[in-house]
Order: C-alpha cells, then structure tokens, then sequence
C-alpha cells in the first residue's frame, strides 16, 4: 500500500513527466507543421486525416521514443529540487532509508517502462500501419519499389523470380517460380504478370506456361539404368496461385518490421530464417530492442535519483547537464551496438543488450556512493 511519501514523490514524478513529454512533443509537432504545411495544403489533405491518421499517431510514437530521455529529465529535475530545499535530508534523518526512498521512484519507473512495452509489442505496430500508409498516400508521392530483378526464397526448394515490382498496384512482371529438389529442377512457371486478389488471399497470374518434370518408374537401361524424367507441359491465360508469398514483403523492410505486432514478428522471423533472408538480424534487433529499450526507465531513474538527491551549490544546473551528458553516452551506445547488431558481428541479444549491462553497473556505483 502506498504511503503518503510514496504518494507525494510519485505524483511528482509522473506530472513533471507528463509535463516535460507533453511540452516536447507540442514543439515537434509545431516543427513538423512548419516542415510540411506546404505540403498539407498543395495536395488538399483532408483535415481529418492530417489529424488521425498523422499526428495522432506520430504523439505514441515521439512520446514513447523520448520516454527513457525524458524520465531522467524529470527525475533530475524534480528531485534536485528536493534536495535543493533540504526535504531529502529531513526524510532522510527522519530514519528513511534510501533504499526504502527509491520505491516511489522505482513505482514510476514501472508505470512509465511497462506502458512503453506495451506500446512498442502492441500499440504502435497498428498505429504504424495507418500513418505509413498515409506518409505513402500524401507525402512520399505513392512510394513505389525502384527494386528490378527481385529474387525471393518462397519456401524450403522454392524460388521467384520478379523483373520488377509495382507495390500501388500490387503487381509484378515477367515473373517465374522454381521448384529444386536435390540441385535438379522439378517445377518450372512463366507468367507475364502476377497481381493480388484481396479478397481470395491469392495471386492471379496471366499468360502463364507451366512445366513440370516427372521421374518415371520404369529404367532406362540403355543409358545405365538412370531415371527417366517426363515433361508436362501447360498453358493457361489465367491461373490462381496460393504462395508463402504477400504484398507486405515488398514493403521497405523498416515498414515491415514497424507495423509488426510481437507474434507477428516473431512468426515473421521463423518464416524469413527458412527462405534464407539475408535481413533476419534487422528483424531480430527490432524485436530485441522493443524490450530492452523500456528497461533502461529503470536504469536511468536509478541514476537520476542517485545524482541529484545530493544538494549541491550552485543549484540544479549541475546536476542537469550531468544528467543530460549521461543520457546521451547511453543514446550514443545504443544506436553503436544496434549497428553492430544489423551487421552480425556480434549476436542480437548481446548487442543491443550492453548498454543497459553497462549503465547498471552505472546505476550500481552512483548508488553505492549515494547521499544516505
């Protein structure tokens, strides 16, 4: 049960993040305005949509990115200023201990760090799927893939081939699809184009010549006993075709990844890892990250609470800058080992783990040399 300390530290807490994230994000929306309003009203976007499908997702999204960045700023903020007017030391000599002040601060924590899962695993994977989407419509002018002779692992002894790809019309041209088995060809199709039906969950293609090789049962003994392959040969002007194969792998592979749900992904990478994708560790980082990226509320509260519970001269403007250096070492070391991560010189989960590994050993020194 929460305290009347718990209760008063904890509200501070949370109002000076909500502030201080609100505030942020009314500055970066007034920026993006600013950035795009000509692009706004030159192709008439409907209001509604600017509103619901842009902004009211671009806010989870900036918000929850800076949620780590800006609950370390609070903490700092709000608890030197505490200790600025000596209320940690009254509560301190009151015969509170500082590990039992830390619980407010780690109660917060919680709150801010499990909302941010959360919206990373569930929430904003959706979210994604209509602000892309309306980037696509308005702003990048229907981006369309500029990618030319696309081959794709569709299944364990299955290739496609596409000369080139339109993903506004969900079509390909001159495609062909390959079966080998045991480094021989066992199926063989031609088809002239290639287009989604939506509502079948299926591909039509046209024009389509389709061939495939049959191993006889009988022996050919007149050329040492091998097997004898039959060709069946067919045409068609139209053939539905169900493949392991969807609009949504030739979206940009951020696109993918973002608008993704936790299971989603997770069946996704089974999937890619037995085509042979050659993007399986942009996948997994993504999914790692999504985790670890919450924990480091924890990590950075800790810090905060540790640097500026002392009361220091000269005010809070210290402790701040110290705060801010420090935020921005371990924003620095995560995108360094998330590229580390992409390229595969060291496993996923370790990479884009080590930041949060280093700063708690951060976290474990500023609170063993803590004011108690």
């Amino acid at each position: 049960m929460l305290k009347k300390l718990d209760r008063y530290i904890l509200g501070k807490f949370l109002k000076t993040f909500v502030f201080s994230i609100t505030l942020i994000l009314l500055i970066f929306i007034v920026f993006d305005i600013k950035d795009k309003i000509t692009t706004f009203t030159q192709k008439n976007i409907p209001i509604n949509e600017i509103v619901f499908d842009y902004y009211l997702m671009f806010i989870p999204y900036y918000g929850n990115l800076f949620s780590p960045l800006f609950t370390f700023i609070a903490v700092i903020f709000f608890t030197s200023k505490m200790a600025h007017q000596s209320e940690f030391i009254a509560i301190l000599s009151s015969g509170t201990s500082f590990k039992r002040l830390m619980r407010p601060y780690l109660i917060g924590a919680f709150i801010i760090g499990f909302s941010s899962l959360t919206l990373n695993h569930f929430i904003l994977p959706r979210a994604f799927k209509t602000k892309i989407a309306f980037e696509d419509k308005w702003i990048n002018n229907n981006y369309s893939s500029e990618e030319q002779n696309i081959h794709k692992k569709i299944g364990p002894a299955r290739l496609l081939y596409m000369s080139n790809y339109d993903n506004r019309m969900n079509t390909a041209y001159k495609v062909s699809i390959e079966d080998v088995v045991n480094n021989k060809q066992t199926y063989f199709l031609t088809a002239e184009s290639m287009r989604w039906d939506s509502i079948a969950g299926l591909w039509i293609l046209t024009n389509v010549n389709e061939r495939k090789i049959i191993v006889q049962d009988r022996l050919d003994t007149l050329k040492g006993q091998k097997p004898i392959y039959k060709q069946l040969i067919h045409f068609y002007p139209e053939k539905k075709l169900q493949l392991p194969f969807y609009p949504t792998d030739m979206w940009r592979y951020e696109s993918k990844i973002e608008t993704m749900t936790y299971f989603e992904l997770q069946d996704y990478i089974i999937k890619e890892r037995l085509k042979g994708s050659n993007l399986i560790e942009f996948f997994e980082v993504e999914q790692i990250k999504r985790t670890s990226f919450p924990f480091a509320t924890f990590v950075l509260t800790i810090i905060a609470v540790c640097v500026s519970s002392r009361k220091v001269r000269g005010g809070v403007g210290l402790q701040i800058a110290l705060g801010l250096f420090l935020s921005c070492i371990y924003i620095m070391l995560m995108y360094i080992f998330n590229t580390i991560a992409t390229t595969g010189f060291a496993p996923p989960i370790l990479a884009v783990w080590i930041p949060n590994i280093v700063f708690s050993f951060v976290a474990l020194y500023f609170y063993k040399t803590a004011q108690k």
